[in-house]
């Protein structure tokens, strides 16, 4: 199995990411694109020592941008949205 941190990029500190936290217990990751849902919960259970009930995932594509006549891309990436069992929580994302 890879090491996870090669699966899990950076949290994702958003608005809505913020209230699916607060709500509903889920935590929001940028991963790598090739990650699938079993190594994503694996990755998590292991980085941040904490039980993962189900993970969602979802690819972002990127969006066009321009700057002057240039034209570009940004680059696509996948999400994860892992919701944990009660009364865990990843410490890094206290006190957004």
């Amino acid at each position: 199995m890879r090491d996870p941190r090669t699966i899990i990029f950076h949290p994702i500190v958003t608005e809505k990411a913020v209230g699916l936290k607060t709500d509903d217990n889920k935590y929001t990751f940028c991963v790598a694109r090739d990650a699938n849902k079993i190594e994503i919960k694996h990755a998590v259970e292991e980085l941040f020592k904490v039980r993962v009930l189900e993970v969602n995932t979802q690819f972002v594509k990127g969006k066009p941008k321009r700057l002057g006549r240039f034209e570009g891309r940004r680059a696509s990436w996948k999400k994860a949205i892992c919701k944990l069992k009660k009364g865990d929580k990843i410490e890094i994302f206290e006190g957004v």
